[in-house]
């Protein structure tokens, strides 16, 4: 199976785990949404030094997971693009930080060292957090929560748009990329003088597709906003955030105090 394939067969089993029925996936997505950015703002104000307050704050991911029913192994793989910039993050604080913060026994552990794990945390907690929101919560629930929030209705039709015509162009790219194959069957990988007329069809066939799908737009009715059917709050809907915002607004307290 080819890489775009790989990637074609997992957003469809992304937006497969959004449409579950799970406690979780059936929560209002403003609440969620609200959540995700508060627990970001939260875990990103902590002390670079702070590593045993970095590490409290993975009770949510933990929950998030458990309680989403959401693999932990497939939410690392599906991200594994974006933890390696993560990782890099902090990986030179300690050539920059040698000032001795402990001892080891022998081993003498500088402030480079904790601010580098620490800063690599908050990366990795913001990413699994930003995950548990993506695979419980679809596009359209977020773009709906947005509009709760007044973003201009321009902001939120690009936004959806964007994550709409993603898998337009991946099924554009696996088309040419076939077709390549098929006509040099011996040949790995595409040659170099090839990517410039391949990556402007790609462009011109996805203008294309796109501008078929928005004429369909415009004789359903669109004018410019997308309605998104509007959904009653319960009470889950506001203890499960409320509840949240609680705890990781009062660890993020008592660690400032501590700190």
């Amino acid at each position: 199976m080819s890489s775009i394939e790989d990637r074609l067969h997992e957003l469809n089993k992304l937006q497969n785990e959004q449409q579950r029925s799970r406690r979780m996936n059936d929560l209002h997505p403003l609440g969620k949404l609200f959540f995700s950015v508060f627990y970001i703002v939260c875990v990103m104000s902590l002390n670079k030094y702070d590593l045993t307050g970095v590490i409290y704050m993975a009770v949510y991911p933990a929950a998030g997971f458990v309680l989403g029913e959401l693999s932990f192994r497939t939410g690392v793989y599906r991200m594994r693009l974006i933890l390696p910039l993560v990782v890099f993050v902090g990986i030179f604080n300690p050539f920059f930080d040698r000032t001795p913060a402990m001892q080891i026994g022998s081993f003498i552990v500088t402030g480079g060292m904790i601010s580098m794990v620490t800063l690599m945390l908050k990366g990795f907690y913001a990413v699994l957090s930003s995950y548990i929101l993506i695979a419980t919560t679809s596009i359209e629930e977020i773009c709906y929560a947005l509009r709760l929030l007044h973003v201009p209705k321009i902001l939120v039709m690009v936004v959806l748009l964007i994550y709409r015509y993603f898998g337009v162009m991946a099924q554009e790219a696996d088309r040419i990329t076939t077709a390549y194959k098929l006509r040099a069957p011996s040949q790995k990988g595409i040659r170099y003088n090839a990517w410039g007329t391949l990556v402007g069809g790609w462009l011109l066939r996805s203008m294309d597709r796109a501008g078929a799908v928005y004429e369909s737009m415009l004789l359903r009715g669109f004018r410019g906003e997308y309605y998104y059917p509007k959904r009653k709050l319960t009470a889950a809907d506001v203890l499960w955030p409320l509840g949240w915002t609680l705890i990781i607004g009062a660890l993020t307290i008592w660690r400032s105090w501590r700190g």
